[in-house]
């Protein structure tokens, strides 16, 4: 059986527990929650949302100093507050990098995105960096300056799945 036919009965399965749990009933069968033997790590992004803060600084000033600008133009306004309610939904919505059995999967701009041990070409890891690289795709770079990861801890953990699976790991200095 296909693991996307696995994945989308484990779906449905949960889907229908959830719903006999809401009418009292008992579980069918005890679904396997996707979270099990997940190693995650958690970044924190504060580079987009000060550069959107830096942006909005930015159109203020340019905008009020205009002399076509209008204090009571609410569309002024509104365009502010999203920018602001986008730059504390970036800082929110952390990044991620979990580890699975025979996966990887993090946070893309695009929403997130799993890696199976198939499509991983290597790993590096550096000080403060860790690199997964892919046969198609770009490669996923993990920063302690940037995001704020636990680079160390994520390493040793790479490591350990690389070897299980045979996937070359380079440590640089």
């Amino acid at each position: 059986m296909s693991r996307s036919w696995q994945r989308k009965v484990q779906k449905n399965q949960e889907q229908i527990n959830k719903q006999r749990k809401k009418h009292g009933q008992s579980p069918l069968m005890a679904a396997k929650s996707s979270k099990e033997g997940l190693d995650t790590y958690r970044g924190r992004s504060y580079l987009m949302p000060a550069f959107l803060l830096l942006f909005i600084l930015f159109y203020v000033i340019v905008t009020v100093t205009s002399k076509e600008f209008k204090p009571d133009d609410t569309m002024f306004w509104v365009t502010i507050g999203l920018y602001i309610l986008l730059a504390g939904v970036f800082t929110l919505r952390r990044p991620y990098l979990s580890v699975g059995r025979d996966f990887v999967r993090s946070r893309r701009m695009t929403g997130d995105r799993d890696v199976n041990v198939s499509n991983i070409k290597g790993i590096t890891s550096q000080k403060g960096y860790v690199i997964i690289e892919q046969h198609k795709g770009g490669n996923w770079v993990y920063s302690r300056v940037m995001n704020r990861y636990p680079t160390e801890v994520m390493a040793v953990r790479l490591k350990a799945f690389a070897e299980q699976h045979g996937i070359p790991f380079t440590e640089k200095q």
